[in-house]
């Protein structure tokens, strides 16, 4: 329905490997936009297709890599929806192969373009919380009914939580995180530990349904919270963790400690050194977010309350825009492959420190050296 707010931008394709829901998606276009899209259940067929120059994948996170490379190979342009990798084999594979062809590629982590994370980072590039020294970012997400009913809703999160122990979801908060430290373009990631809790929270969860009864007596491998630690080149400690399968409200828990203040999501605040008493407990007069927005982006703002506020579809909008915006004018890609096979590999590499008990993991650099001398890029301008 984003797509809606995209003129310019026609929907002539769907692919999808269940029938119905390619034509489920067939017939939005037509309501929306009264286009009669091709409807495909193979995506070789829909890579066939000569007038489809642009392909948004979102799919099984199984698939992402393979679906992206063979994308960039039939040279469409391509889009990435987000998700962790299953290897570092595929993380390569991204890379080289964009390498290979130039195929415009752009990963669609939505999280950089949310306000508060955009207001973070304008706080950083103006100086006011100093030098930054310690991130921390979470995907905090109660998805326990979507996880357990993955066979009645055709989901693949199921079958990861039953197979898999590792942040599986890592690029909500890291990807702001890697855009404000510069990751890949004058600092890089260097080594991660992971460790994972017990898992509890969705075995006790499908015990207590009795249209679960086939997930009684399954093991979930996914621990319930699993917490990474991550060095950077420039010194800089970030903190990231998983969190899906207990009882929770929603956050990504966003926070940037630096020599001169810090920013906090959770709280809604600001505390700029010398501006508040440290002695004094976090209630209503630190949320302060509102007072500091002359530091957003300049493009930036509220938008309709049909567009969907600051909620999902407003942060998938203003990353549709910089996607579309790119193409239109022959723009390197704000989030490009060299930020997707970083962020997407903590997830393998994190499977690798929960394997062996938390013991460091090294990070490959997927520039090969070219970090050192690339410039910094925003996702959006803060001048």
């Amino acid at each position: 329905r984003t797509l809606k707010k995209f003129p310019e931008v026609d929907v002539i394709a769907v692919c999808d490997t269940y029938a119905d829901r390619a034509q489920d998606c067939k017939k939005l276009i037509k309501d929306l936009r009264n286009i009669e899209a091709y409807a495909y259940t193979d995506y070789r067929d829909l890579l066939k297709n000569k007038e489809v120059n642009t392909v948004l994948i979102s799919a099984a996170w199984e698939a992402h890599a393979l679906l992206a490379v063979e994308c960039m190979r039939a040279g469409k342009i391509t889009a990435l929806e987000v998700g962790g990798a299953y290897n570092l084999d595929d993380c390569w594979r991204l890379v080289r192969t964009y390498e290979e062809t130039k195929t415009p590629f752009m990963f669609l982590e939505n999280c950089c373009y949310a306000k508060y994370e955009l207001l973070a980072t304008g706080l950083a590039r103006k100086g006011v919380l100093g030098e930054i020294v310690y991130c921390h970012g979470a995907y905090r997400h109660d998805l326990r009914e979507e996880i357990a009913y993955g066979v009645k809703n055709r989901h693949y999160r199921l079958r990861n939580y039953l197979m898999r122990n590792c942040d599986n979801y890592p690029t909500h908060e890291l990807g702001p995180i890697a855009k404000i430290l510069n990751i890949n373009r004058g600092n890089r990631l260097l080594t991660l530990n992971s460790v994972a809790s017990k898992a509890r929270g969705l075995a006790e969860y499908v015990k207590r349904k009795d249209d679960l009864k086939d997930l009684h007596d399954k093991n979930f491998a996914q621990g319930d919270v699993v917490q990474t630690m991550i060095t950077c080149a420039d010194g800089t400690l970030i903190s990231l963790k998983l969190d899906t399968t207990l009882p929770h409200t929603y956050s990504r828990e966003f926070t940037l400690e630096g020599t001169k203040g810090m920013f906090c999501e959770d709280g809604y605040f600001v505390l700029e050194e010398g501006k508040f008493d440290h002695h004094t407990p976090m209630d209503e007069t630190y949320k302060s977010t509102e007072k500091y927005l002359q530091y957003m982006p300049k493009d930036w703002k509220e938008l309709p309350e049909d567009a969907g506020g600051i909620s999902h579809e407003s942060i998938d909008y203003y990353t549709l825009k910089a996607f579309f915006d790119a193409i239109k004018n022959n723009e390197e890609m704000p989030i490009d492959v060299y930020d997707a096979a970083t962020w997407m590999s903590i997830s393998c590499l994190s499977e690798l420190s929960i394997k062996n008990n938390g013991a460091p993991v090294e990070i490959p650099d997927f520039t090969s050296g070219a970090w050192i001398m690339r410039e910094p890029k925003d996702v959006m301008s803060f001048d």
